[in-house]
């Protein structure tokens, strides 16, 4: 990955998604912002906590960073709904107005919409398909890995928009790592599909999860970046739930970068 900084905001990118120009596309660390502890610093996220004053700012922060458009909030609930961002504006929210859709991944063909996912150990997967121009963003947690909504979303793309999975480049963000994946629990949560994925110590690969998703749903492995951050073992730079309980959320965030017009749809 890519670590920058801009306008005060320090920020990756995955390296395949950044060599195209007509993205544009951020993974905010958790520094530069105006949250207090526990929240500190750059938290997007509200109703966990933190002063809604304080999310504006941090979320002004966001925009500024990511430059022209809007940015594009749901509310996440660990599903498998997907939001697909149209051509009305009707229904669009912005960061002012807050959460204005409950869905687990966005995706868009309208430029000028940044969608943002907000996390705290779990996985923002970021794609691109650059023949049909098409953006999504994707949270997965472990219940997303099991409802397979990275899949899901690879489907949507090729069946809503026409696009080629093998066409689509994929990052997987800053998440909760092999290392750290403890599920005591794992004969009640993890179904037996995912049993392999899992060591002697009951810690769970679901950044390989992620990868064997999206090879099962057309995407070359050669079109795959995962960060291989994890945010227990660098709350420095990420919140992370599993290490800290009380916490903010950083954000990650693509969009296109030609104009256009937009509004929502979600479809379970």
């Amino acid at each position: 990955m890519i670590f920058a900084t801009q306008d005060g905001a320090s920020f990756y990118q995955f390296e395949n998604l950044a060599a195209c120009g007509a993205i544009n596309h951020r993974i905010f660390t958790r520094n530069s912002g105006f949250s207090r502890r526990p929240f500190k610093s750059l938290n997007v996220t509200h109703g966990i906590g933190d002063a809604k004053e304080n999310v504006a700012a941090n979320r002004d922060i966001i925009s500024r960073s990511m430059g022209a458009g809007e940015l594009v909030f749901a509310q996440q609930v660990h599903g498998r709904n997907i939001a697909v961002v149209t051509g009305n504006n009707e229904a669009q929210f912005n960061a002012a107005s807050g959460q204005s859709f409950t869905a687990d991944a966005m995706v868009t063909d309208i430029a000028e919409k940044n969608l943002v996912i907000q996390v705290a150990d779990c996985q923002a997967v970021l794609m691109y398909e650059p023949t049909r121009h098409v953006v999504a963003n994707v949270h997965c947690g472990w219940r997303g890995s099991i409802q397979n909504i990275i899949g899901r979303t690879v489907d949507l793309l090729k069946h809503h928009f026409g696009c080629n999975p093998g066409n689509i480049l994929a990052g997987i963000g800053p998440s909760l790592g092999p290392c750290c994946a403890e599920f005591v629990n794992y004969k009640i949560e993890i179904p037996m599909a995912f049993r392999h994925y899992k060591d002697s110590k009951d810690h769970f690969d679901f950044w390989s999860i992620s990868c064997d998703q999206l090879k099962a749903a057309g995407v070359p492995e050669k079109n795959i970046e995962s960060s291989q951050i994890c945010t227990h073992c660098r709350t420095d730079e990420f919140f992370s739930y599993r290490a800290e309980k009380t916490t903010g959320r950083f954000a990650a965030v693509i969009g296109l970068t030609k104009a256009s017009g937009g509004s929502i749809a979600v479809r379970s």
